[in-house]
């Protein structure tokens, strides 16, 4: 069995923090056997190296090795990417195609960000992790499988199963190791030899002369909170490499390449709406919209029994609803109703027009539907999501975090309404 050192030197694995050590150690020791592992830390904390190296120190080594960032697949296809599907089963599926887990047959596919799998999809794959068994989109067929899954999330799953997006008995399949990676932040020791590490690299490849910090910069470093992590803090020793012409780095300098602890970094925004804020947004849409058309049709109700009982007998017992529609009688828009009942009939007309015209340009016919009012809602939600996307420079993930929706979600929206 290969010692933690060797593995850090074979993957290019920088840091001594006792966190990591010690998840490096789990996945040594559990890489000889089949069972599932879950990796759990934040995005950016190098979650990729840990299936990696189970897979390299497993009995299937010499088998395929598939990355599957699940996040990034379509909800529509995903099924037909993780299984397969035969010819005809949807439009476009002109051939018969073999899915990551029959490819890797032998070998081991690591699932990321398996916390954005659909609930359907989860039902398959719970499936194939009880006994390897899988159908292809579009056929009746039972397949079998022999493949190891390791998976990584940077969701906390205990939260997504009280919400109803995780299966809990998939979650209890996938986590029978559980190797969590502790952020940069809680490796403050490893941080400056990351940097170092990174400088190195990026002299190399630009012909330049190495950074060096200086001891006030140094702390700096350590002290920044790093939200990106890893991957943060590869982005500022490469941006620092590159712009500036003083290899020796000072404190403020340094500073100035970092962004002001609690800027609004798509890692750190707290405040993002969820599914259920943007569902009763809609739901109360649709009451303003009803409200409206009840309103259109006790107008009308009145119109027609002034027309069929005449004006006195209307006024006598309507009393609450000519109130309602045209208010007390201080108001200026009241109807004389002793007047001939065409003249009312012409007058309501009128009233009925004024009221849609100033309505925010929701106009009902006497014939509106409820397909029509859909319609309606589903041109209000393009203009949102057309908006969010303007104010966002076309960057998915920012405009799905603003209107409260996944980015799977947003995704099906865009290809729905063809933005």
């Amino acid at each position: 069995m290969e010692s933690v050192q060797a593995i850090k030197q074979r993957f290019e694995i920088i840091g001594n923090d006792p966190k990591l050590n010690r998840a490096i150690e789990k996945a040594i020791q559990v890489a000889p056997t089949d069972i599932s592992v879950l990796v759990a830390g934040e995005s950016g904390v190098g979650k990729e190296n840990i299936p990696r190296i189970i897979h390299s120190l497993s009995h299937r080594k010499h088998g395929k090795y598939i990355a599957v960032n699940c996040g990034a697949i379509p909800e529509g296809t995903i099924d037909s990417e993780l299984f397969g599907h035969e010819k005809g089963s949807f439009t476009g599926a002109t051939n018969t195609r073999e899915g990551y887990f029959e490819v890797a047959d032998g070998g081991t596919i690591f699932l990321d960000e398996v916390g954005e799998l659909p609930l359907t999809t989860q039902v398959r794959l719970l499936r194939v992790l009880e006994n390897g068994e899988f159908i292809k989109v579009g056929s009746s067929h039972v397949q079998k499988t022999d493949v190891r899954i390791v998976a990584a999330t940077n969701v906390n799953l205990f939260n997504a199963i009280e919400k109803g997006k995780f299966r809990e008995d998939l979650y209890y399949r996938l986590s029978t190791v559980d190797i969590p990676l502790p952020p940069l932040r809680e490796r403050k020791d490893d941080i400056h030899l990351l940097f170092r590490k990174f400088a190195s690299d990026f002299a190399h490849k630009y012909k330049m002369p190495p950074l060096k910090l200086e001891e006030s910069a140094v702390l700096v470093l350590q002290k920044f909170r790093w939200s990106g992590n890893i991957r943060q803090l590869r982005n500022v020793a490469e941006q620092i490499s590159v712009l500036e012409t003083n290899r020796e780095i000072s404190a403020a300098t340094l500073q100035s390449y970092l962004p002001a602890e609690g800027s609004n970094l798509p890692s750190v925004i707290k405040d993002k709406k969820n599914d259920s804020d943007f569902s009763n947004e809609r739901e109360i849409l649709y009451k303003v919209l009803f409200d409206m058309k009840s309103d259109l049709h006790d107008l009308k109700k009145l119109t027609l029994e002034l027309m069929e009982n005449g004006s006195s007998k209307v006024q006598e017992t309507n009393k609450n609803l000519i109130t309602k529609i045209y208010g007390s009688k201080e108001n200026d828009s009241e109807i004389d109703f002793e007047e001939e009942p065409r003249t009312a009939l012409i007058a309501a007309q009128n009233k009925e027009e004024h009221y849609q015209e100033n309505d925010d340009n929701y106009l009902f016919a006497e014939t509106v539907e409820e397909e029509e009012e859909i319609l309606r809602l589903e041109q209000k939600e393009i203009e949102m999501i057309k908006k969010s996307l303007e104010k966002n420079k076309g960057k998915r993930k920012a405009a799905a975090d603003e209107l409260g929706i996944s980015e799977r979600t947003l995704y099906r929206k865009i290809k729905q309404f063809d933005l």
